[in-house]
């Protein structure tokens, strides 16, 4: 896309950046900044103009999946010898700048085939499977899903019943899942399915299915309060024949393939958690300053000024805890609860931030024609998707010998 730069161009600059030393985070180098400058800029002028167009269609036009892919936008943490940045702090400054879309849908399509589905691909694939898969999905030019959710089977992944049984050198599948994000138009999904029904976590696999198979279906596309731009599917497999090579990774390992990816997807729900309640916020600010009633700005009032302090205050702290998870997680570490923890909180926060932001709006914010009716239906998907709230605790709990 012409006028537009891409990170490796800006890695390359000798001049790649504008901002003082000092006004950076200690985790973003200056190349990180300038990046997040040029997708600002991209998603301000190309998406956001569209976020009301795409919300009513319930659907991100895949022209601008291939658009982003050659922009360099999909492939910031995959190998350079697929196609990417190998640089995954580039895609954490992603999904920081996506709310500013103005539709978690839009983020929530992409974050799923960049951040969710693609690294199972990327950690467990056969060179086959990468140069398969992750070459065209880099370049936008295929979406993936991932295949886990069922009608009976949600957070407790061990009791999926969609199952692969091997008939001669193939895999026959039989199930359903649901709730799968990019599952309407989906490319590939990868899916998780007993392997061994006798056992739970222990018997579990990751099977490649193609878009195509015979006996793979979408059976459904669901209407959903919030994320509408995306769209979210039933998925049915009835006898469902895949070739051997499709196996992802280990036989019966893959609860703890699944398991190795939630850490960044946790992480990615709690950045764009904390971003999108600083836009709610300011936007609130903004509106409060405004907005005059009994002869002054209600910004003036101490019941809102006040109410604007402790969002500010709780977007700040959940920054901080997210950025904290963050770092040690890009040192290798295995940082479960702090994970956990920043997940938990960001996304509750930000369902406060905008609950509270919706009454300082008034009448306006339960409008339609308001951004603020869209952020607290979208906001509300936080605390259920990648891991409830209540599975949140679970985890901490447990790291804390209880």
């Amino acid at each position: 896309m012409e006028g537009w730069t891409s990170l490796e161009a800006i890695r390359n600059s000798a001049e790649f950046t504008s901002l003082k030393e000092e006004e950076m985070s200690d985790l973003f180098q200056p190349v990180h900044e300038d990046f997040r400058k040029t997708l600002r800029e991209y998603i301000e002028k190309e998406l956001a103009p569209h976020a009301d167009e795409w919300e009513e269609a319930e659907e991100f036009p895949l022209e601008k999946f291939r658009e982003m892919g050659q922009l360099g936008f999909l492939g910031m943490q995959y190998p350079e010898e697929y196609g990417g940045d190998n640089d995954i702090l580039a895609e954490a400054v992603f999904h920081e700048e996506m709310p500013r879309c103005g539709s978690a849908g839009v983020a929530a399509t992409l974050g799923a085939h960049i951040g969710i589905a693609m690294p199972q691909i990327n950690k467990y694939g056969t060179k086959e499977q990468k140069e398969k898969y992750l070459i065209p999905g880099i370049k936008g030019e295929s979406i993936g899903a991932l295949g886990i959710t069922e009608p009976e089977a949600g957070s407790d992944v061990a009791g999926i019943k969609t199952y692969a049984i091997k008939d001669g050198s193939d895999w026959i599948i039989n199930g359903s899942k649901t709730f799968i994000t990019n599952g309407v138009r989906c490319d590939w999904v990868v899916l998780a399915v007993k392997t061994d029904r006798e056992k739970g976590y222990g018997g579990i696999s990751q099977i490649i299915v193609d878009k195509g198979t015979p006996g793979f279906e979408v059976s459904k596309k669901l209407k959903k309060l919030g994320w509408r731009a995306s769209d979210t599917a039933e998925l049915s497999f009835i006898d469902c024949r895949v070739p051997g090579d499709a196996l992802l990774g280990e036989l019966n390992k893959g609860f703890y393939q699944i398991m190795a990816n939630f850490a960044w997807e946790r992480l990615i729900m709690a950045l764009g958690a904390v971003a999108g309640a600083q836009i709610v916020m300011e936007a609130a600010l903004g509106y409060a300053k405004e907005r005059h009633a009994f002869g002054q700005p209600i910004a003036k009032f101490q019941v809102i000024a006040h109410t604007l302090a402790d969002m500010a205050t709780e977007i700040e702290a959940g920054r901080q805890l997210t950025y904290y998870a963050l770092k040690l997680y890009m040192e290798g570490k295995n940082p479960i609860k702090e994970v956990s923890m920043a997940k938990l909180y960001t996304c509750d926060m930000a369902c406060r931030v905008v609950d509270n932001a919706l009454q300082i709006f008034g009448g306006y914010g339960f409008m339609e024609e308001y951004p603020i009716a869209r952020a607290f239906r979208d906001t509300r998907l936080g605390p259920i998707g990648g891991g409830t709230r209540e599975i949140m605790r679970e985890i901490i709990v447990r790291t804390m010998g209880i």
